[in-house]
């Protein structure tokens, strides 16, 4: 019986992937980055996810990956892998993260095509196949379903949730209400994330529409300021959110923005400053310039003066 209910409720965190100076998956300082992503207080790691550059990775190297985070991790938090590409690479992924041990998948969109909601749902229902794993479905890119669509994925038994990467709120709410609106367990317990890069930008818009959930990405090289934001989502603390907004999110957003995959370079750009040993991105992503390296500095020494401006509040 595929499990059904899956406690998702802290911060989530996705661990970047560390290379050596060639390229090649640095075991030894993805540990040291699970374990800071533990110690900072993760509700639940997803490695080999977006963050992770899982579309660079090979199914030798998430394997790999996937039995270093558990080993570190040791049961402390939830470790969730991410498949994806064509529908056999989806499902050699979904197989392979259970037989790995895997607490959950992020299935991420299907490679280079797309088709009709219902091949969007059969790609789902061929990537699981026999397997048990709980797999929460990411809507983004390739990927984007209707409200029918997803209350479909319902009858995939362990699909537990859905991830929002496209953005549009106003779907997303169709997608909530019509699942909610089944009035099953099945469709009460049914999880929703916010996906979207930077995902404290449109926290309170999606929380607002059922959708509180989502993965931090700053978390990989300021926890304390992703922790308070989240505090403050979950108090309704609007002061403290739109502080850190101006003062840190958004500047960085600006920055995030000038360059494509810029959500994932800034990011192990900002974990390098912070002595993390992450190495660079591998291509087609490319590493930010000298003057935004020293931009993205300032942004993060600004957010942490609001971090201490806030003080206990």
């Amino acid at each position: 019986m595929a499990q059904t209910e899956i406690e998702l409720d802290g911060l989530l965190a996705f661990p970047l992937t560390p290379f050596t100076d060639d390229l090649e998956v640095n075991l030894d300082g993805f540990a040291e980055n699970v374990e800071s992503h533990v110690a900072a207080g993760a509700g639940a790691l997803f490695v080999a996810c977006g963050t992770g550059e899982f579309s660079s990775l090979s199914v030798d190297e998430v394997a790999a990956l996937l039995a270093k985070a558990r080993e570190v991790a040791n049961g402390r938090v939830p470790v969730w892998v991410g498949a994806g590409g064509g529908a056999a690479g989806a499902r050699a992924g979904i197989a392979a993260a259970q037989a790995g041990g895997a607490d959950g998948v992020l299935l991420l969109p299907p490679y280079l095509v797309t088709g009709p909601q219902d091949g969007l749902v059969d790609h789902v229902r061929y990537a699981v196949g026999d397997t048990t794993v709980p797999v929460i479905v990411y809507h983004r890119s390739t990927g984007v379903y209707s409200a029918p669509a997803a209350a479909k994925l319902l009858d995939i038994p362990s699909v537990v949730g859905l991830k929002d990467g496209y953005g549009d709120v106003e779907a997303m709410t169709r997608i909530v209400t019509t699942i909610r609106a089944l009035g099953t367990q099945r469709a009460e317990d049914f999880l929703f994330f916010n996906g979207l890069p930077t995902a404290e930008v449109s926290a309170k818009a999606y929380a607002a529409v059922g959708v509180a959930r989502y993965s931090s990405a700053v978390h990989c090289f300021a926890p304390e300021i992703a922790h308070r934001f989240h505090r403050a989502l979950a108090e309704n603390d609007n002061e403290t959110m739109d502080a850190l907004l101006a003062g840190f999110y958004l500047p960085l957003v600006a920055l995030r923005d000038e360059t494509p995959g810029f959500a994932v370079s800034l990011v192990k750009a900002a974990a390098r400053l912070r002595g993390d040993k992450v190495g660079t991105v591998r291509p087609p992503l490319v590493e930010p310039t000298a003057d935004q390296i020293d931009r993205l500095g300032k942004v993060v020494e600004d957010g942490f003066a609001v971090l201490k401006g806030l003080g206990s509040r």
